[in-house]
């Protein structure tokens, strides 16, 4: 007798026992999971999927020779080489080759190509060189340039032409109108937002000068825009303010605190960034300009490269009008910011005070930002400031050689 039948109760047979697992449920399980992450890894080493599983469909074309039709007929489809059909394949892949030809990128410049990883489609993106950077910034005349460590800066020819008149802009004022107050305005901040820069150039009339920032992009381009609206073009120079480093114009600001050397190095370096302009125009610098010892070796060099310094009238303390007057150096300086206060009350009130300094001494000069609503008041003033006795000027014909006092 078994033991089991001992231990079972009267009228019933023994129930039978499973057998016993080698592993248990929870090692099973994460077995299985193992196999599957391996499958995984194993997948993504030798898969050839990189839409990552997405759906696909195929779509079988038939290639023809260059000049052969063809022609769909029943279940099959067949090739000719003469008549109409002919003329037609030819025409046709005339006009497929002109609508996927695409323009050899310029020399120096690098072509990358992103896939997108949703739909799969490749799309190239030219990234100019240094090659085409160049000959973006390279004005026409290269006599003009002189090559540095970072790059052309400009230079006045000796006994020759200089870039404050190679890049000038003069206007011809009918005979009445040349006694009449001249009025020079400079829109500063330019180069940094590629959609107010070129709203600017558009709205704003030829006579009002620009200013470019040493720190946007496609710079030379710019500058070049510029230039064939007729505006006249100023580098804006980073110059140290009294509360620097807590107020920081920009990389390379020119400051106090170093040796003129260094500072010239930086100079150079902003100078190279385009080229195209007829001077300088300071960007802040209450402290710099302040200081003779730091601003005279700048304007020395500005004077030598044959260009106009502006003074933006940050600071009343500034000495650049008596430095430029012992460089010999063509200088004006700002009287009126326009948009201290930017709304177009205030704008306009500014625009006010200037032509009444404009009647009174018979010239002014005004600096603005690339705000778009400065932008939109300064255009809407400049349609009819002729109309109340003002000429219009770019910036080169009010400024003068200053006389050292």
């Amino acid at each position: 007798m078994a033991v089991d039948d001992l231990n079972a109760p009267l009228g019933q047979k023994p129930r039978k026992r499973l057998p016993k697992l080698p592993v248990g449920v929870p090692q099973l399980l994460a077995g299985l999971l193992g196999l599957f992450g391996l499958a995984v890894v194993v997948w993504a080493l030798f898969g050839d999927d990189p839409l990552g599983g997405e759906p696909m469909a195929i779509v079988a074309t038939v290639q023809t020779e260059p000049g052969q039709a063809a022609i769909k007929g029943g279940d099959r489809e067949h090739t000719r080489h003469d008549g109409e059909a002919g003329k037609a394949g030819k025409a046709g892949e005339t006009a497929t080759a002109a609508a996927t030809k695409t323009e050899a990128p310029p020399p120096g410049s690098k072509t990358i190509t992103i896939i997108d990883g949703s739909s799969g489609k490749r799309r190239n993106i030219v990234i100019p060189g240094k090659a085409g950077e160049a000959a973006a910034q390279a004005p026409a005349d290269h006599a003009l340039l002189e090559m540095t460590r970072y790059g052309s800066i400009p230079k006045a020819v000796t006994g020759g032409v200089r870039p404050l008149t190679a890049y000038a802009h003069p206007r011809a004022i009918p005979a009445g109108k040349k006694d009449w107050p001249r009025i020079a305005v400079i829109i500063g901040g330019l180069g940094i937002s590629a959609s107010g820069t070129a709203a600017a150039l558009a709205d704003l009339p030829a006579p009002i000068s620009v200013a470019l920032t040493p720190y946007g992009g496609e710079l030379g381009a710019l500058a070049k825009r510029a230039g064939a609206g007729k505006h006249e073009v100023l580098l804006q120079v980073p110059m140290e303010p009294f509360d620097y480093p807590d107020n920081d114009p920009g990389p390379r600001t020119l400051l106090t605190s170093v040796e003129p050397e260094q500072n010239l190095d930086r100079l150079h370096w902003l100078m190279s960034r385009f080229q195209g302009y007829v001077g300088l125009i300071s960007y802040m610098g209450g402290k710099f300009t302040a200081s003779e010892p730091s601003l005279s070796p700048v304007l020395r060099e500005a004077a030598k490269r044959g260009l106009i310094y502006v003074d933006d009238g940050a600071s009343p303390r500034s000495v650049a009008e008596q430095i430029a007057g012992g460089q010999n150096l063509p200088f004006a300086k700002v009287g009126i910011v326009l948009d201290s206060v930017p709304t177009a009350t205030e704008i306009d009130h500014a625009l006010t005070r200037l032509e009444l300094t404009a009647r009174e001494n018979g010239k002014a000069v005004a600096y603005a930002t690339a705000l778009p609503g400065t932008v939109a008041r300064i255009a809407a003033w400049a349609k009819t400031v002729e109309d109340r006795g003002f000429v219009l000027v770019p910036i080169t014909m009010v400024a003068v050689k200053a006389k050292s006092s």
